[in-house]
């Protein structure tokens, strides 16, 4: 049975719920609309608090952070902020972040990993232009609602899922990707969903850039059972 966290959950019904208060124009009338900013000592600088975060964060985190929600529409407003998601701000200031369409999955889905052919693309293995954001997720999980970059869920096994992850701090946020050789791996599992096409050419561009890891390649196959697949593929790739 699918099952959520109990606090992610809580945050995506504070922030649609919120959301809705400031689309339906209410966002200056209703201050006692929630009152677990109340809790907190006010903050003394709400831009402080998201540059703390790393520039993002949720609705839900800033008012726990005590920052006001009327705060965060002023900051809007002023231009300081910018919505990159329902419920999901960032801060403006700075240079824009390099992975942009990453920040809305590590922000709203912690337990996910960047995957196949997302990954393939920060890899650099791949001449494809994802037009989703390839996620991969608990398969006890329910699918998370992102209504902005578009998004494509796996749901990975929980040995699929903690093998061969890789944690990168990028733009002051922490974000999960798998390896190159796991997401390789990944890629030949999930060849009938993304195209055999772009396994053989992420293939051959690994072999082909230096720096490969064959052994690990190999090992994850095999732990996986897409050896029988992957090896007389490699077989013909190395004797070019």
């Amino acid at each position: 049975m699918a099952v959520h966290s109990p606090l992610s959950a809580l945050d995506d019904l504070l922030d649609f719920s919120l959301e809705m208060v400031q689309n339906l124009g209410y966002r200056w009338k209703s201050p006692r609309f929630c009152t677990m900013a109340k809790k907190n000592k006010k903050a003394k600088n709400p831009l402080q608090s998201f540059r703390k975060a790393g520039g993002v964060l949720r609705m839900s985190e800033a008012l726990r952070l005590g920052v006001h929600r009327r705060e965060l529409y002023q900051l809007l407003d002023d231009g300081e902020l910018e919505m990159l998601d329902r419920g999901l701000y960032r801060l403006r200031e700075g240079p824009e972040p390099l992975f942009p369409d990453f920040i809305p999955a590590a922000k709203k889905v912690p337990q996910g990993v960047i995957c196949l052919i997302s990954a393939l693309a920060f890899h650099e293995i791949t001449t494809q232009i994802p037009h989703f954001v390839y996620l991969a997720i608990p398969r006890s999980a329910y699918q998370p609602t992102i209504s902005h970059p578009p998004m494509r869920y796996f749901w990975y096994s929980e040995k699929l899922l903690s093998t061969g992850v890789e944690r990168h701090l990028i733009d002051g946020l922490t974000f999960k990707i798998f390896d190159v050789e796991k997401t390789l791996v990944d890629c030949i599992k999930f060849r009938n969903k993304i195209g055999m096409d772009i396994v053989l050419e992420a293939l051959k561009m690994y072999w082909r850039r230096g720096g490969t890891n064959i052994n690990k390649l190999m090992k994850y196959a095999k732990l996986f059972r897409v050896e029988h697949i992957l090896k007389p593929i490699m077989e013909t790739i190395t004797s070019d």
